[in-house]
């Protein structure tokens, strides 16, 4: 198992170059760079927070415009003085002690910056991930025991009604309905709390954070059901039908000895071991639309702000850092597997 996992780790640095050479260089040829867009601010064509940078602003002298010289400080400032190469060996060499740099927009470090992003997208995720799992995993079981029950048409109805809206359309519809549209004003829009919120007694901070999240959670949960049940639901159907439980059946075992101490143990395999990644990655994941339609600040709003402004910082930081944890996710998922059933071993798997 050790070498297996060290085999693993050693295949993550190729793979996070990879990611990052191939990024890097699909950069270089994207046009209206941090350079030519702080060029169009300084002139007058364009706004944004690079305006705010005053050691940029220092290299504009009003209306004589910008020579060839002051285009090159302001390539030193960006730091697009240097051929690709050195930029990218320079880059990699501060990642590897995860020395991100500083925001081309927002003028403060990328570590601070997701820092700040964070708690929206740990509770949309966390949330998410609870409810998606907790509702799933027993649902899909009911709908295995009850397979082609009216409870077992009825949810499936449901469930799949929830997959085919999306979510920023559900979310509208909500706000319409519950958040002061044309209906009922019950929920709050906007944030995570409330303006007074550090004013608030411990509880009445814990329910007005629960409060806010109402709508942002059920608009992000609703379309990942179907898929987490009816996968629970294939599996422990597949279970059911072999052999081995008619053969529990015709020893007398009770069907929910058998479906709790044999069926349950093989059937969870494939749905656990999605776990441990599931698990990671749901507190770093943003969805762009709920954010912006909740007007939740998070790491989804923060990607797509750092895409249009050619943010190059935040977005190579952000993914590298990303990778790394989809990696070690991904492999806690495969290490999953022997920890749910001993019987498999990567003691004889070779690369």
């Amino acid at each position: 198992m050790a070498a297996y996992i060290l085999r693993r780790f050693l295949l993550m640095i190729p793979t996070i170059f990879g990611i990052m050479l191939v990024t890097f260089t699909v950069t270089q040829f994207v046009p209206g760079g941090p350079v030519e867009r702080m060029l169009a601010a300084m002139e007058g064509h364009g706004g944004g927070g690079e305006v705010r940078a005053s050691r940029a602003m220092n290299i504009y002298q009003g209306d004589k415009g910008l020579d060839a010289e002051r285009v090159d400080k302001l390539k030193k400032l960006y730091g697009f003085d240097k051929p690709p190469v050195a930029r990218f060996l320079a880059m990699m060499k501060n990642y590897l002690v995860f020395d991100f740099g500083e925001s081309y927009y927002h003028h403060r470090s990328v570590v601070s910056l997701v820092i700040s992003k964070m708690p929206v997208s740990m509770s949309l995720g966390l949330w998410s991930f609870l409810i998606v799992y907790g509702t799933c995993i027993p649902l899909g079981i009911s709908k295995a025991v009850r397979d082609g029950s009216r409870f077992d048409v009825l949810t499936s109805s449901f469930i799949l009604v929830g997959y085919a809206i999306p979510g920023f359309v559900l979310a509208i519809l909500l706000i319409v309905l519950f958040g002061g549209g044309s209906f009922w004003s019950i929920f709050p829009l906007r944030g995570l709390v409330s303006d007074n919120w550090a004013s608030l007694g411990w509880f009445a901070k814990v329910t007005d954070y629960l409060w806010h999240m109402v709508l942002p959670i059920i608009a992000s949960t609703v379309g990942s059901l179907a898929v987490m049940t009816l996968l629970t639901k294939n599996s422990f159907l597949e279970e059911i039908r072999k052999q081995y439980v008619l053969t529990a059946r015709a020893k007398g075992l009770s069907e929910k000895n058998i479906l709790y101490r044999h069926v349950f143990r093989n059937a969870i395999i494939p749905i656990i071991t999605g776990f441990p990644g599931s698990f990671i990655t749901a507190f770093f994941t943003g969805s762009l639309l709920i954010e912006t339609i909740f007007s939740l600040d998070g790491m989804g709003l923060l990607a797509y702000e750092s895409i249009m402004n050619r943010d190059y910082p935040v977005v190579l930081g952000t993914l590298y850092f990303f990778t790394i944890i989809g990696l070690i996710s991904r492999l806690l998922s495969d290490l999953s597997y022997v920890v749910v059933d001993p019987r498999i071993s990567f003691e004889g798997v070779e690369h």
